[in-house]
């Protein structure tokens, strides 16, 4: 299978002459190839929880950089969500495949032959025409953390494992504790202790895995209707590029 992303930036998973041991897929994400299959075996159904683009109301669109990016009670006390099929709507995309190749030229997190610059662009003139920010990649939004805790409390669990993006070092913490500001770990894995839920965020992707069984997704989407996709056989990592054209309106 020909590589689709851009590994430039994606050093530092081996240090040298060590090769790290194989992922426990209960606290780890694919980096490419067929979801469902990496998965197999640990957990039933797997879906994608799009991360909302960002509109903000009473903060300056120029915090949003590295240096001043504002913490998530900031966020959510000053920003509104935007979600992509609204995205969709209001600019020149066709569909969320679009959106995501969109996304992801514009990090340069595909290779040249996959990457798309008209989309970036219109993600990029979206940005300088509003007060709309693209989502942040590799890390779940701070728009969606305190639902999904909340949504995984009425599933009954009160604690989850907070892990590294190998799932290496992990931490237990209670969910109340990490509604604040806390400081969750880059490319990160959170997942309940009885390893029936994983929350996960690929790297250079503008979306995170809900894996668990279907009974459990639907439940949690009864509570908190993120908007997303399930997989199917045919989702891929790079599913804008790979799988079929996803239609929100069938999910």
């Amino acid at each position: 299978m020909i590589s689709i992303f851009n590994t430039g930036d994606h050093t530092g998973k081996r240090a040298k002459g060590r090769s790290l041991p194989q992922p426990d897929h209960f606290a780890a994400c694919p980096d490419e190839g067929n979801v469902l299959n990496f998965y197999v075996g640990q957990f039933e159904s797997v879906y994608v929880l799009l991360h909302p683009f960002i509109r903000a109301v009473s903060i300056d669109k120029i915090r949003f950089c590295p240096e001043t990016y504002p913490s998530k009670s900031e966020i959510l006390t000053t920003c509104v969500p935007v979600f992509w099929h609204e995205i969709v709507r209001i600019r020149d995309f066709r569909n969320i495949n679009e959106v995501d190749i969109g996304l992801r030229t514009g990090i340069g997190g595909l290779k040249a032959e996959f990457a798309d610059k008209r989309l970036a662009d219109i993600i990029a003139d979206l940005e300088a025409e509003t007060n709309i920010i693209e989502p942040d990649s590799g890390n779940v939004s701070e728009l969606l953390q305190n639902r999904l805790f909340e949504a995984a409390q009425e599933s009954g669990h009160d604690w989850l494992w907070v892990a590294d993006e190998f799932g290496l070092e992990r931490s237990l913490k209670w969910f109340d504790d990490l509604k604040g500001d806390y400081n969750f770990p880059p490319h990160g894995n959170t997942f309940t202790p009885d390893k029936s839920i994983l929350i996960t965020t690929h790297w250079d992707s503008h979306f995170s895995f809900l894996c668990s069984s279907r009974e459990t997704i639907e439940r949690i989407l009864m509570f908190a209707p993120f908007e997303g996709f399930f997989c199917d056989e045919k989702t891929e990592v790079y599913w804008s590029i790979r799988s079929p054209v996803v239609d929100l309106a069938n999910q």
